[in-house]
């Protein structure tokens, strides 16, 4: 764009870069998500929409320098400076200042222009990154595919290195991973489900660009979520961060969790009306990454209406979705995702939805040898120290006695209360049955008797079966 001297205030322009074109059909082709655009035409954007962000974000401060115009709009100055070259030939901007640098410009909103922007902020208050295309998004999200990946027992091993778990449990999720399908883990309340679905994102590594906002028929779709993605802030990532579109963040594959609050509402796009633009539902911000749905079965919504939500995307890996404006569209659906429930798969009473279920896997009571593992690590977590006989007490006199199950929670909330006792009694960091029977009754109610020692339960069942197995 050639510099405009109509009104006297035009600003300099930094120098262009031409386009890339394809040769056989003279089309301009859409760079890679990482390449920097140098031009308007490199962000795939239409001036209005790129002109009525510029404009919001001048709006906030009615003069605003270059700088703070490239920062807020995630572009290079040179693409900046050609947007604002337009305004300026609109009459909706003027330069304030003009300094040795081309950088060093400061810009002020005209009457007009400042009217212009107040309604564009009251249509859409999306004030923030340049918002990238559809086809931008689509594209990175499929080079950056889950199920390109794959591990190893060592990887395994390694990720979980830290936790107590079954060598065959870890053998059976490395192989569910590697599948790319849905994994089910199920079990009592209590056992580690949850926990353990979290941390399956650390199986997979490496980095993927998550855009700050993808544009659809005009509308700006919000992605990026800072409670959500994990900015990759390694020093390779560091050195390359200068040649990146910004408009991107380089982040750690995510790990999205959803649980009893989910409705079906919230599996679509939500539009804000106030706001005037969408966020991205929690499956979609979870792309390239791995999407959990816990308590599944305890949902507001009925167990077949979510299930049957999710054969589509499940059967296709693509999800549809509508705009206000009645525009539909697709997206990829490229997470594994991962279902945590209480009840038994056959509970659930979906055969269709139990079909596209790579794995089901069980998350049971632990061994003796691997609670007296969880208890000693979670002494020594919380500083105390514990004779060997009250670890014998705990799992004899409480557990057997009243039928509870070796629960790898049950540990850290027990030994949480005793060192709050020690504290609130200034008694030594020692783990005593007298402590630990107070810890017990407290946590689950109980009303003691005489002797101070908890009611036993008539049915032991789960006691008389772990003790056949030891």
């Amino acid at each position: 764009m050639n510099e405009h001297h109509d009104t006297g205030h035009a600003p300099r322009l930094l120098e262009s870069v031409p386009a890339g074109r394809d040769t056989d059909h003279g089309t301009v082709s859409p760079p890679p998500w990482h390449v920097l655009p140098r031009t308007i035409a490199d962000t795939g954007l239409e001036i209005a929409q790129l002109l009525g962000l510029l404009m919001k974000a001048a709006y906030l401060h009615r003069t605003v320098t270059l700088a703070v115009l490239t920062d807020t709009l995630k572009l290079p100055a040179i693409v900046v400076n050609d947007i604002a070259a337009v305004a300026v030939r609109e009459r909706l901007l003027e330069v304030a200042h003009r300094g040795a640098s081309d950088l060093d410009v400061r810009f002020r909103l005209t009457d007009a222009g400042y009217t212009r922007a107040a309604e564009a902020s009251a249509r859409c208050s999306y004030n923030g990154p340049a918002p990238v295309t559809l086809d931008a998004y689509v594209e990175a999200v499929k080079h950056h595919s889950v199920s390109h990946g794959s591990v190893t027992k060592a990887d395994v091993t390694a990720a979980f290195h830290d936790l107590v778990i079954p060598v065959h449990l870890l053998d059976a999720i490395g192989m569910a991973l590697n599948t790319c399908r849905a994994l089910m883990i199920y079990g009592p309340a209590g056992s580690g489900k949850t926990y353990l679905a979290q941390r399956l994102g650390m199986l997979l590594p490496g980095a993927v660009p998550v855009p700050h906002a993808v544009t659809v028929a005009g509308e700006i779709i919000q992605v990026f979520d800072p409670l959500v993605h994990v900015p990759f802030n390694n020093s390779e990532a560091s050195l390359a961060r200068g040649t990146l579109d910004r408009r991107w963040v380089l982040c750690h594959r995510p790990v999205v969790l959803s649980g009893g609050e989910l409705t079906l509402a919230m599996l679509d796009l939500r539009y804000d009306r106030t706001a005037g633009f969408y966020q991205a539902p929690p499956h979609m911000k979870a792309n390239n990454g791995i999407y959990i749905v816990d308590d599944l079965g305890r949902q507001l919504v009925g167990v077949d209406d979510l299930l049957n939500r999710w054969i589509v995307p499940l059967d296709r890996s693509v999800d549809m979705f509508t705009l206000q404006t009645g525009v539909r569209f697709s997206v990829p659906f490229d997470v594994w995702p991962v279902f945590s429930t209480n009840l038994e798969p056959s509970a659930l009473g979906d055969d269709a939805f139990l079909r596209r279920l790579g794995s089901k896997l069980y998350v049971g009571p632990l061994s003796i040898d691997d609670y007296r593992e969880v208890y000693q690590r979670t002494v020594a977590d919380f500083g105390l120290s514990s004779p060997e006989t009250v670890f014998d007490f705990l799992v004899d006199s409480l557990h057997y006695e009243s039928d509870t199950p070796l629960l790898a929670c049950l540990p850290r909330d027990l030994l949480r209360l005793v060192a709050s006792g020690v504290r609130y009694h200034g008694h030594a960091p020692q783990v005593t049955q007298e402590g630990l029977l107070a810890a017990w009754q407290a946590y689950y109610g109980l009303r003691t008797s005489a002797d101070g020692a908890p009611s036993a339960s008539t049915n032991h069942h789960w006691s008389i079966d772990q003790r056949a197995a030891s």
